[in-house]
């Protein structure tokens, strides 16, 4: 009985061993490529996301220049860039970076678009390159927080705007294990070291999740 109690410890050690490990990415990408998009496109995330409540958030974004970081399958780029903006798709993964070029073809998607391959640790931007950069349900996955969106500010024009939307830190129906998740509060201190000094933070528009808006 003893050896099957400390056979249960020593799993149960290495299971918190390897989680502790594990990056939100690597979690991520346990996922295959075809349950990540319809994680990322299908009706339930249409139905917690609320796209129609976040863009009229984001407001009018006509002739400006946004940077989506970590577009994924495109789920705001398409939408930004039908209301008038040109869009930056910025995502380190080829696989989305495809998908989106096929989804753009298939559509004869006529908006523009850039996609745009980016490292892991930057978001691969020219200064004051763009208006606004929007990163929704990836901050979480960004390691060195504070020194990527220092990179970010210096990508922002003057008087431009980051958004960020992710999910609360508590347990929660959708989103990434607690163990990756990062609070509002984590958000707003991480960008004060990256350089940004105003901040508004939404916390009922969507059920899920926060959005900051800071510049």
């Amino acid at each position: 009985m003893v050896k099957n109690s400390c056979l249960i410890s020593l799993l149960l050690l290495f299971v918190m061993l390897v989680q502790s490990c594990e990056t939100a990415n690597d979690f991520m990408n346990s996922f295959g490529f075809n349950s990540l998009v319809e994680r990322f496109e299908g009706k339930e995330r249409t139905a917690y996301q609320k796209p129609k409540k976040v863009m009229e958030y984001i407001g009018d974004v006509s002739d400006q220049t946004i940077i989506d970081i970590g577009a994924g399958t495109g789920y705001f780029t398409f939408r930004l860039a039908e209301k008038g903006a040109k869009v930056i798709a910025a995502d380190v993964d080829d696989r989305f970076l495809n998908y989106m070029k096929e989804k753009m073809d298939t559509l004869q998607f006529q908006y523009p678009v850039e996609l745009r391959k980016v490292p892991y640790d930057s978001p691969n931007l020219k200064n004051a390159e763009v208006e606004k950069a929007l990163i929704v349900n990836t901050y979480h996955h960004i390691d060195e927080r504070v020194n990527y969106f220092s990179k970010v500010k210096k990508g922002l024009k003057p008087n431009g705007t980051l958004i960020v939307i992710d999910f609360f830190k508590k347990e929660l129906e959708h989103g990434p294990p607690m163990r990756y998740k990062v609070s509002a509060d984590e958000v707003v201190e991480e960008l004060k070291k990256a350089g940004f000094t105003s901040f508004k933070k939404e916390m009922e528009l969507l059920e899920y999740q926060y959005i900051i808006t800071a510049q």
